[in-house]
């Protein structure tokens, strides 16, 4: 099941709405656009089964 989260944007720093997936396992990497710069983030999703932490930063 999706859970709504969100990540601060290593480029800009505004904050992007996403989605995470549960099912996807405890530990998750891809990469989402900002919706304000458009700059790619690869976004690290650790998570728990309770809670997640997503960390963001510049692709290369």
């Amino acid at each position: 099941m999706p859970l709504d989260a969100g990540f601060q944007c290593a480029g800009c720093g505004e904050w992007n709405d996403t989605v995470v997936d549960e099912s996807g396992g405890s530990k998750q990497f891809y990469v989402e656009d900002c919706q304000m710069c458009c700059k790619p983030n690869v976004l690290a999703i650790c998570w728990s089964g309770e809670e997640f932490l997503i960390h963001a930063e510049l692709e290369s």
